[in-house]
């Protein structure tokens, strides 16, 4: 069944990575969903609610994070900092939001800008959930709350150096736990990440999941200076003509990496024009890379253009391999939605919400969300739906169509940062405000 839903979906290479992950297609057990490309196949979920509508349950959270819960039959994983500044995983009731465990990861929770230690979302196999905060803490924990394993990655490989704390999210693909950290080259220039080890490298890391071992550890080179050094992004897994690979973003480049060894395939510059000094000094990249069917889909920081890189590549493919190139959209904070053979390109800043032919890169329509606050979060699709969720708390619903057309506006209230993005399973939505785990559902599963 789960086959039939995605090929309906039109999700080509989505759905050879859904077989392969073998992901029920009710479970949301990463960030961007079972696809990695922030759509679900579920069907029959809601447009509008209020307090008495579509309300499953709300449970307070002790603290704000960009964090995205995640979902694993009746188990609702999300991590959040307290008021002692404890780092904090919680495992909820699905069927009540009762919380079944909490348990600590880390402690020393920082605050620069909208940003905390909590920051880069959980990740589950079914088997077990792990949890990564911006300290280093990395843990994992069977579904009954017991620890698995647990590590420190800045204490072994130094302190993460990013203005903005640490974001990227662990992902887990074919049996192993990846951990990209792409940073600045120097402790030095920020307080927070000052130690022992006063020079940084960037790297993509491999750890065995069962036993929090190190298979091995790549040093990703670049020339790119200071913070445009710095990527929040999420590495992501990607079937092309050459096989299984892993697309990084950031340090101005997007390079496609072995999941065996880290080894790089190719190296796509474009992130970056590097025409002026701020340019080369200040460009770090928030965004992860999307596909879109046999294309790599990227975006530039600050304002850059929407680009697409084909799939194949060997060495650099700036020119060769470059597909498209979309100056009529662009996103600095929230990573692209590729849903219904269609790419959802949002602009937080302004809150605008593009879409584009994915193979061509023409833009199609957008429109204003209507929504007086930034929107941080990134677009979720499913059931032909689009949401959207703003900095105070409102979801705008859109429809996943050939026009810009908004379904519904609903609040959550306005209870602090808002930076999580919607989650689908089943026929429920669980979104994270500022104070608040929401299950909104128009039945129960």
């Amino acid at each position: 069944m789960c086959r039939s839903r995605l090929a309906a979906c039109g999700l080509t290479a989505g759905l050879l990575i859904f077989v392969s992950f073998s992901v029920p297609a009710e479970n949301w057990p990463q960030w961007r969903g079972p696809a990695f490309n922030g759509s679900s196949p579920e069907t029959g979920l809601p447009t509008r609610w209020s307090t008495n509508e579509n309300r499953v349950w709300t449970v307070p959270l002790p603290g704000f994070a960009g964090s995205t819960p995640i979902v694993w039959g009746d188990c609702v994983f999300a991590t959040s900092p307290d008021a002692l500044k404890n780092l904090l995983l919680f495992c909820f009731n699905r069927k009540d939001g009762s919380v079944r465990w909490k348990k600590e990861v880390g402690t020393g929770d920082r605050v620069a800008g909208r940003n905390n230690m909590a920051a880069p979302s959980p990740v589950t196999d079914g088997e077990r959930v792990i949890a990564l905060f911006a300290t280093g803490d990395l843990a994992a924990f069977d579904f009954e709350g017991k620890e698995l394993w647990r590590r420190n990655l800045a204490r072994e490989f130094g302190r993460f150096a990013h203005m903005w704390i640490y974001g990227s999210s662990p992902l887990l693909f074919q049996g192993r736990l990846f951990v990209q950290v792409l940073q600045r080259d120097t402790a030095k220039d920020y307080a927070h990440a000052l130690d022992d080890k006063p020079e940084r490298e960037s790297y993509l890391l491999c750890i065995d999941p069962a036993t929090g071992k190190t298979l091995w550890r790549h040093v990703r080179e670049t020339d790119a200076e200071k913070e445009s050094r710095e990527s929040y992004a999420t590495p992501l897994p990607f079937q092309g003509p050459n096989g299984w690979e892993l697309v990084l973003m950031g340090g101005d480049y997007v390079t496609g990496h072995s999941p065996t060894d880290g080894q790089e395939f190719w190296r796509s510059a474009g992130l970056n024009p590097r025409e002026t000094a701020f340019q080369r000094s200040w460009y770090r990249v928030v965004p992860s890379a999307v596909f879109a069917d046999d294309l790599i889909v990227a975006c530039g920081p600050k304002n850059q253009p929407v680009f697409a890189i084909k799939s194949g590549g060997k060495g650099g493919i700036t020119e060769s391999h470059r597909a498209w190139t979309c100056r009529d959209a662009t996103s600095d904070w929230s990573t692209p939605l590729f849903y219904r053979n269609q790419l959802f390109v949002l602009d937080g800043g302004k809150r605008v919400l593009a879409c584009l032919d994915p193979k061509t890169g023409r833009k199609k329509w957008s429109g204003n969300l209507g929504v007086p606050d930034q929107v941080w979060s990134s677009p979720t699709g499913a059931d032909g739906k689009i949401y959207c969720l703003s900095e105070r708390g409102t979801v705008v619903v859109l429809e996943a169509g050939n026009e810009f057309k908004v379904l519904a506006t609903n609040s959550l209230g306005d209870d602090g940062p808002s930076r999580s993005s919607v989650v689908v399973s089943g026929v429920q939505l669980f979104i994270r405000t500022g104070k608040n785990l929401h299950c909104i559902g128009t039945r129960k599963p």
